[in-house]
């Protein structure tokens, strides 16, 4: 959460673009590559949980965080940002 720190983690998370690609490193010293296939912002209201954590046919990723405007009265934003982003590659670990 954004604090008087400075931003999250996840700030800039909507900034991302379709063709980019995010690396992830794991534990046991392998790294996956994943492109991202797409960046949407969705209304709470209106959170397609179904298709955000359902099931996929390929090895995918769904990074969400909090986007849209913040509604102070309630000091939540009122949408979520979901970076959908699916296998390119991965490396052995150690």
């Amino acid at each position: 959460m954004d604090n008087y720190t400075g931003p999250a983690v996840l700030f800039r998370l909507g900034a991302l673009k379709q063709g980019e690609h995010i690396d992830v490193a794991l534990a046991d010293g392998a790294t996956t590559v994943f492109r991202i296939t797409g960046v949407r912002e969705y209304l709470k209201a209106q959170y397609p949980a179904s298709v955000i954590y359902g099931p996929t046919d390929y090895p995918a990723l769904r990074l969400i965080t909090c986007g849209g405007v913040f509604d102070s009265a309630t000091g939540h934003h009122l949408s979520s940002v979901v970076v959908f982003a699916s296998l390119l590659s991965a490396t052995r670990g150690s």
